[in-house]
């Protein structure tokens, strides 16, 4: 089977859109899978843009930057407006309801809209964890990295900070769960 997933994670800085980013090409490693990972931020830092994109193969990659991205994860509406029309329409997308007006994009059946920050506020009893939330519903939906693989990403990023383990696994498994 070929793997190649081109996926952008973007939103706000301080949403946690790098370290989502971070767990996806760590997750593709704990797969034995090729990865780039390919961060972009202003120097706002909190407030700022910020998106990172990740490129997920079973083959040599050849360029860090997604040409055909078959993913996205929106965390907010300058970012889903900012990627919306790089997107085929095969590309998975999900965008966070919590803070997109589902509405403005009704007319796009590729848009998957997940109340993100809701559930990372209410169920996980963190709201930082909304970027977590947001991988399990991309990796439910594309398969690539698995679960398992990014419950090991998990763990490995946060090895310094063990309290935020049980945390974060349990977003990705709220997002993966989702309906």
């Amino acid at each position: 089977m070929k793997i190649y997933n081109e996926i952008i994670i973007a939103g706000l800085g301080g949403q946690g859109v790098l370290l989502a980013g971070t767990i996806l090409a760590q997750s593709a490693l704990e797969q034995n899978l090729k990865t780039t990972w390919f961060p972009s931020y202003g120097a706002e830092m909190r407030g700022g843009t910020a998106n990172s994109t990740v490129i997920i193969s079973d083959e040599e990659i050849g360029s860090p930057i997604a040409f055909a991205p078959s993913g996205l994860i929106a965390l907010n509406t300058l970012s889903l407006n900012k990627f919306l029309p790089r997107m085929s329409e095969n590309s998975v997308i999900i965008a966070n309801s919590s803070m997109i007006n589902a509405d403005e994009f009704k007319s796009d059946k590729r848009i998957k809209f997940i109340p993100i920050s809701e559930i990372a506020d209410k169920e996980i009893g963190n709201i930082k964890a909304a970027n977590m939330v947001a991988v399990g519903a991309l990796i439910k939906l594309t398969n690539v990295p698995d679960l398992e693989n990014v419950t090991k990403a998990v763990k490995t990023a946060f090895s310094k900070k063990p309290a935020l383990i049980d945390l974060n696994i349990k977003a990705v498994n709220a997002g993966y769960n989702y309906k």
